[in-house]
C-alpha cells in the first residue's frame, strides 16, 4: 500500500490522501478537497483514481468530490447514514465493510461517531496497520462535536474502538493541528515530558512532510487517551471543582472536550 499525504495549505489545515495499490496504480482519494492537487499528484505518479471516500459530511472534506469524480469517473463512498448529507454516494459504508483498492489494498470501515454521527475511519489490513481517521482523532487531539456530533459518542469511539487498535497503528488525520494540540496537552498535563519533547521536535514542522504518529505515541501525548492521569484529573478539578474524587473516564473525556472548545 502506498500512502500519499497531500497538504492543502488552506486555512483549515486539511490533509487529503491518496491510498494506492502499488501493483495496479489504482487509487482511492480520501476527502479530496484540494481536487486539483490530488488529480495532479495522481497524474504525475501515473495513478488512476477509481474511488473517492468521504470520512464525513462536512464541506471541507466533501468539497472536491464533484471535480474529482467528473475528471475520473470514480465511485463515491461514505457512511451509509450520510446519504441525505453528501450528494451522489454510490456505496454506503457500515462497520466492518471491506473496501478494496486495486489488487493488494484492503481497508476496513470503522463506524466512528462523535465528530458527526455519520463518520467513518479506515483501517488498513496491512502488516503495519494505518488509520485514516478524518476528524475523529488528530495528532495529540480529538475532533470537536459542534456540527452534528456529541462528546459522549466520541468518548465511546475512543474507548471501545480506537484505544483497542494495535499500538503500532499509523495515524493519518484530516488536519494538521499537532502543534496547538500538544500545547493543550501541556496545559492539561504540564509534566508530560514526551509531549514537551515532541513539541520541540515538530512545532515548526513542514506539513508537506508531516510527522506520522502511532497509536502508542498518541496514548503518551494525547490528553483524550490520558483519562487516568493524576495530573490531568487534578488540573481538571481546578476548572470543575465539583469533579468527583475518582471521576470515571467518560466524565474526564467530556470535561476535557468542553475545555478544548474554548481553549
Amino acid at each position: 500500500m502506498i500512502v500519499e499525504q497531500v497538504w492543502t495549505g488552506n486555512n483549515y489545515r486539511n490533509f487529503n490522501y491518496l491510498i494506492v495499490c502499488p501493483e495496479t496504480g489504482e487509487a482511492m482519494a480520501v476527502d479530496p478537497l484540494a481536487h486539483e492537487m490530488c488529480l495532479g499528484v495522481a497524474k504525475d505518479k501515473g495513478w488512476e483514481i477509481t474511488q473517492v471516500l468521504n470520512t464525513h459530511e462536512h464541506g471541507d472534506h466533501t468539497g472536491g468530490n464533484k471535480a474529482v469524480i467528473a475528471a475520473t469517473g470514480a465511485k463515491l463512498l461514505a457512511h451509509k447514514n450520510a446519504k441525505g448529507k453528501i450528494p451522489g454516494i454510490d456505496i454506503g459504508l457500515g462497520a466492518g465493510d471491506v473496501i478494496k483498492v486495486g489488487r493488494t489494498v484492503e481497508l476496513e470501515s470503522l463506524d466512528t461517531p462523535g465528530h458527526t454521527m455519520s463518520h467513518v475511519c479506515l483501517l488498513s489490513q496491512t502488516d503495519t496497520p494505518a488509520l485514516f481517521c478524518g476528524d475523529t482523532l488528530f495528532n495529540a487531539g480529538a475532533g470537536n462535536c459542534h456540527n452534528g456530533g456529541h462528546p459522549n459518542e466520541l468518548y465511546e469511539t475512543f474507548a471501545t474502538q480506537l484505544a483497542k487498535l494495535p499500538d503500532e497503528t499509523l495515524i493519518y488525520p484530516g488536519h494538521d493541528y499537532i502543534e496547538n494540540n500538544l500545547r493543550f496537552t501541556l496545559d492539561r498535563e504540564p509534566d508530560n515530558a514526551r509531549a514537551a519533547g515532541l513539541l520541540d521536535e515538530v512545532g515548526d514542522q513542514d506539513p508537506n512532510a508531516a510527522y506520522v504518529s502511532t497509536l502508542a505515541l498518541e496514548k503518551e501525548i494525547n490528553t483524550f487517551f490520558r483519562l487516568h492521569s493524576p495530573t490531568v484529573i487534578a488540573r481538571l478539578r481546578e476548572a470543575f471543582p465539583d469533579l468527583p474524587d475518582d471521576p470515571d473516564p467518560r466524565t474526564v473525556f467530556v470535561k476535557l472536550r468542553d475545555l478544548r472548545n474554548s481553549w
